[in-house]
């Protein structure tokens, strides 16, 4: 038989579907069949790194069998990156090959995927058959796809293959259609070498190996705060296969004891590493169809502790084969790798339970389906009379002669959290509507907006603007921000007093970077971004984070009393807002009441100790950690010095940030009718609103905060009031660039990891184990 099996995918930036074709070539090649591997392939030249992000080819031998179809370039997709042919060289490659090649078949994986796959499907004259490898639920992309035709392209297909039930979830909820599940392959020794699994000691600790890319889907920060809170309770020792130590270095909170990093590493090595180890950690957050580490892990002898999502849960067989996890809980994956640690002869049955499931996935096994599923594509008759073959042609009819089987709204095959089973899909349904309606509501008011105002008087306001004074303001705010440095390193110096105590250049590269990552995230990941780079940097990061993030709420009491401050100056100096006065002091007094339920909670929290319910009780110790935290936050206000310094820095960098926002209606023209009130005004009404920013740097509310204040409390028109508000965004968030990105090139981290770690920047604490008797387990 006479094969095609075509790669979107590049031959030499290899992942799973690239060594699934590999490994199909090769067994059919043995068995006597014909191949031709249709790839792109990327030489090793600077062209390609531009090309790739920076990334590096591998030099790859490509054998007589491979024919390559041009260059390729790095898309962004699914959590990672994917090597995709753009040009149209490639597409002409493959349609010459395919006319003259003379093949019994063609095997397209990733049908979906531009643009190699997805020319084929119309162009082949030989059997079509495709194998689905990605799940995904999103909608917004695959309903791209069918809206620009896949549907009708894939019906093309006359067999076609998912290489999980998560893959066919997928095509049959978004592109309908008959899957048959025929796995990925893994390569199975003859004999699995099974050791004893011996007791956790300080000679002999659990020996944890992760297999990935330091993508974040992979989840492993997730792993990281989960083995640096295991290694306080068990020995243990993890090993990094994929990731590099640049790409660690920057997700650690707790240094590198215990953790071995070898890079990128081929395939027998990974091998080795696999075997050696008492269990495979797979934290992915999503996106994954298979998991081909899983099945490379069972043929190790090694079992897993993986994410309970919906790709990993077809294959792991819970508590026989491997363990599930909630995906993203780093206290779950700790907890269960802890429990194997104590647990030899739990981790020895494992063991044994996954050599044996290795063997469903053997690539004999595996190549014998596929080839069986060619068999029937070559069977398929051709259709009978000439408006049949026409349809089929065109993708009107299924080529598989059987009846249509449209796409249908399957339920979900993520697991639901017990916690949410009840309420889930009522909280869903509320979530979507709500936010439908406030996306509808921005767009249909910010249409009618500048439809009533105009595009041209916006512009002629912007065009106005006396630039050397919006640059004074872009210098004020930078002042503004070193000053509120200043403030938080004195409430550090006073709750962190011990040696390493934090110097100045820390609070400010904090406070940097987090403003940086305020300007640039949604929700309030600065924060959590700038605590966990003074944590660092202080050098106790597992242990300091917390108290930090404690600080942060210091800062925030003196922030909530300059509010105050300006809304007095705002009621004092003009009648500003006529009836609307009431709304916005209960604005100013919401802060002040949740301020008080913070302080008025550990009184509360008291009297859960002995509550009924566990959960309620284990919350409620949580929720004392935090408050233990904020007060350790709140020392500086017991010492007059430092409590001096720190409320009277961030009070003057308002002063700052107000003076900024005054130097704008200057630049304007405005400060003959908006003068010192309104911009002390301006500076309450959109600080109020960012409480919960709903888009990064809270764009679109911000400037109709600015225009509700300046409109409807100083008479200044509409156009003027949005483009001051457009301006004042403008440099705060050039304050955030000019500051932030010279601090991340001087951290030594990128923007992307200082995301990942402010995403997950909480340390993780394992609970106690169980007791047994009335006496707690102790720990080896």
């Amino acid at each position: 038989m006479r094969i095609a099996l075509v790669s979107p995918y590049s031959w030499t930036y290899p992942g799973g579907v690239t060594r699934h074709i590999e490994a199909l070539q090769g067994q059919f090649d043995a068995l006597g069949h014909d191949v031709r591997v249709l790839a792109p392939v990327d030489p090793p030249d600077r062209q390609s790194a531009r090309r790739h992000r920076g990334a590096v080819p591998q030099e790859r031998e490509i054998p007589d069998w491979v024919v390559p179809l041009g260059r390729t370039i790095g898309f962004g997709a699914n959590g990672a990156v994917s090597n995709l042919s753009s040009g149209p060289d490639g597409v002409a490659r493959l349609r010459h090959e395919l006319r003259h090649g003379g093949y019994d078949v063609v095997h397209l994986h990733e049908p979906v995927v531009p643009t190699l796959a997805w020319d084929a499907l119309m162009y082949s004259p030989s059997p079509l058959v495709g194998t689905f490898h990605c799940y995904s639920s999103n909608a917004l992309s695959n309903n791209v796809a069918v809206g620009i035709g896949a549907r009708r392209r894939l019906n093309r297909l006359k067999v076609r293959i998912a290489v999980s039930e998560a893959a066919a979830w997928t095509g049959e909820r978004f592109f309908g259609g008959r899957y048959r599940i025929i796995p990925n392959g893994v390569a199975v020794p003859e004999h699995i070498a099974l050791g004893e699994a011996d007791a956790v000691s300080a000679e002999r600790p659990l020996r944890i190996v992760f297999v990935g890319q330091a993508v974040e889907r992979k989840g492993l920060p997730v792993l990281l705060r989960a083995f640096e809170a295991l290694r306080e309770h068990v020995p243990a020792q993890l090993t990094l296969v994929g990731a590099t130590s640049d790409e660690i270095e920057p997700l650690l909170l707790d240094g590198r004891e215990g953790i071995t990093v070898l890079g990128k590493v081929d395939d027998a090595t990974k091998f080795a590493a696999l075997q050696a180890a008492d269990v495979l950690a797979a934290p992915s957050l999503g996106g994954e169809s298979f998991g081909m580490v899983l099945t490379e892990a069972f043929a190790a002898g090694t079992p897993v502790v993986a994410s309970d999502i919906a790709g990993y849960a077809g294959v792991v067989r819970d508590g026989v084969d491997g363990v599930l996890v909630p995906r993203g809980d780093a206290a779950a994956l700790g907890a269960a790798l802890r429990s194997l640690a104590l647990d030899p002869p739990r981790r020895d049955a494992l063991a044994r339970a996954a050599a044996e499931s290795a063997q469903q996935y053997a690539w004999p096994r595996v190549a014998a389906q596929v080839l069986h599923a060619y068999e029937d594509a070559i069977a398929v008759p051709e259709p009978e009379g000439a408006g049949r073959r026409l349809a089929v042609r065109i993708g009107a009819a299924p080529a598989d002669l059987q009846p249509s089987r449209p796409a249908w709204r399957i339920p979900s095959i993520e697991p639901v959290r017990p916690r949410a089973r009840a309420r889930r899909p009522v909280v869903a349904a509320l979530r979507r509507l709500a936010m439908g309606v406030v996306a509808a509501a921005i767009l249909t008011g910010s249409f009618f907006a500048l439809q009533r105002i105009g595009l041209d008087r916006i512009g002629h306001s912007l065009l106005h603007a006396t630039p050397p004074w919006v640059l004074f303001a872009l210098g004020l705010m930078c002042a503004s921000m070193v000053v509120r440095a200043v403030s938080w390193h004195a409430i550090l110096k006073a709750a962190l007093p011990t040696a390493p105590r934090p110097r100045l250049r820390d609070a400010l590269q904090g406070t940097m970077i987090g403003v940086l990552m305020s300007a640039t995230l949604p929700a309030r990941l600065g924060e959590p971004a700038r605590a966990m780079i003074v944590a660092r940097r202080i050098g106790r990061p597992r242990e300091g984070l917390p108290v930090v993030l404690g600080t942060i709420v210091s800062q925030t009491l003196v922030n909530i009393l300059a509010l105050v401050i300006l809304g007095c100056v705002m009621f004092q100096s003009v009648p500003v807002f006529h009836s609307h006065q009431s709304g916005l002091i209960a604005f100013a007094l919401l802060p002040l009441m949740i301020l008080g339920a913070v302080l008025g909670a550990p009184a509360l929290l008291r009297g859960t100790r002995r509550a009924r319910s566990a959960r309620v009780r284990a919350w409620a110790a949580q929720a004392r950690d935090a408050l233990q935290s904020v007060r350790d936050g709140l020392l500086v206000f017991r010492q007059p010095r430092l409590g001096f310094v720190a409320v009277s820095a961030q009070l003057l960098a308002w002063v700052v940030q107000w003076l900024s926002c005054y130097v704008l209606l200057v630049a304007f023209g405005l400060d003959d009718r908006a003068g010192i009130g309104a911009a002390a005004a301006v500076l309450f009404a959109v600080n109020v609103s960012a409480v919960l920013p709903a888009t990064p740097s809270n764009l679109g509310v911000f400037q109709a905060a600015c225009v509700f204040v300046l409109h409807k409390g100083y008479g200044v028109s509409v156009e003027d009031a949005l483009g001051y508000g457009i301006i004042l965004q403008a440099v705060e968030i050039a304050t955030a660039f000019v500051m932030g990105a010279p601090a991340l090139i001087t951290e030594g981290v990128s923007w992307r990891d200082v995301r990942l770690r402010a995403m997950h920047a909480a340390p993780v604490e394992l609970p106690p184990l169980p007791r047994r008797d009335g006496v707690a387990e102790v720990e080896a």
